[in-house]
Formats: C-alpha cells, sequence, structure tokens
C-alpha cells in the first residue's frame, strides 16, 4: 500500500479577534477520531466556562475528506457557525483538525450574514499562522532474530525511521517497532538478509 503523506496541526493554536464588541477565540488542535474531538471540547468548556458559545468543526482523516466530519452551532442560528466552519477546514489541505470558536457576546448583534462571515473568518484567521508537520502512514512490525544480530539491528532501525516500542530477550531477541509503511519492506528484506531467511517478522497492519 502506498505511504500517505499529509499536513496535520503541529500543536495546539489560539487566535483570538474582536468584532463589534463580540470576542471570538479560535483554537486549532490535531485529532484522530471523534472522541478525540469530544475530549477535546470539554477541556475548552472548562477553560472558558463563561462563555456566550462554543461552536466547532472538524474533519477527521486526509485533507477535504467527509467520510468523518462533525460540527456544531452550539446555540447559534442553524448554519451560521459550524457549516461554515467546517468549509474552511475542508478546503485548508489540512487533515486530522478540529476548531472551536468560542464566543463572549458583546452585546450587538452581528446577523446571519456577520455571523458567518466572523466564525469562518476566525477560522481562516487562525490556520493563516498555524505550525504544522507532515503525517506520515506508519505500521507495526515485530521480528526475532539471535542475539548476534542485536548490535546490527540497532544499527539498521533509525534507516528505516523506526522507533523501537517494545524489546524482549528470551530464546531470541524480539522487537516490535513503529515505522513509516512505505519503509516496513526494506526492513523486512534487511532482516531477511542479516538472518539468511530464518529470521521472523510478521506486520501487525
Amino acid at each position: 500500500m502506498t505511504s500517505v503523506a499529509y499536513p496535520v496541526p503541529a500543536e495546539v493554536h489560539r487566535v483570538a479577534t474582536v468584532i463589534d464588541r463580540s470576542r471570538f477565540i479560535c483554537t486549532v488542535t490535531r485529532v484522530a477520531s471523534a472522541d478525540e474531538a469530544q475530549a477535546f471540547l470539554r477541556t475548552l468548556h472548562g477553560e472558558f466556562p463563561d462563555a456566550t458559545h462554543h461552536c466547532w468543526a472538524y474533519v477527521v482523516g486526509k485533507p477535504g475528506s467527509t467520510d468523518r466530519i462533525g460540527l456544531s452551532d452550539d446555540g447559534e442560528p442553524h448554519g451560521t457557525a459550524g457549516r461554515p466552519m467546517l468549509t474552511v477546514l475542508l478546503h485548508s489541505g489540512i487533515g486530522e483538525i478540529m476548531a472551536v470558536v468560542t464566543r463572549y457576546y458583546g452585546g450587538t448583534k452581528l446577523g446571519t450574514g456577520g455571523l458567518v462571515k466572523a466564525y469562518g473568518g476566525a477560522v481562516q484567521e487562525a490556520l493563516a499562522s498555524l505550525p504544522t508537520e507532515l503525517r506520515v502512514d506508519t505500521v507495526t512490525a515485530t521480528f526475532e532474530v539471535g542475539y548476534h544480530l542485536v548490535g546490527a539491528i540497532q544499527q539498521l532501525l533509525p534507516t528505516v525511521k523506526a522507533e523501537v516500542l517494545t524489546q524482549d530477550f528470551g530464546v531470541h531477541a524480539t522487537f516490535t517497532v513503529k515505522l513509516p509503511r512505505s519503509e516496513a519492506s526494506a526492513l523486512e528484506g534487511q532482516i531477511d538478509n542479516l538472518t539468511r531467511g530464518s529470521g521472523v517478522f510478521l506486520l501487525n497492519d
């Protein structure tokens, strides 16, 4: 399978704007599931318990994917907050992303069009300065080798960008590693060469 790489948020990022005395605080983070999104939303409710609204949208998966999305107007008029926020996220070119716009009402009604512009604009402004990193499709692999090859394995793993998750030294030396999917076949081939075909290699997809 081809390795899939795309930009994701590198950290929690926040930008605040004031429109007609209402304060809009946009917080962006990386989420890999709907559960993670809801957990993050709960933290913001705790951080800003007195806010008027916490409107949100998220895209789980690759950029522009609509397979797993979510949105909420959180009491704002229907379609004026979550939908424009989601539209911005879907066109951002960034995956695994959630935006929450926390609003403190300033006493001036913005109207339907004003709200759409405010919520969508808050997300756009936050994304303009959002630090991103490359998300690489990874797999885990487990393999065992003789003890005489442990040194060679420890030198090999960094060359395929493999991170050791567990090591077990029983009858044989057993390693479980995480590495980019694109490097898995190279690792298997190298182990096969080192062990002259006697090593055990299992890909945990």
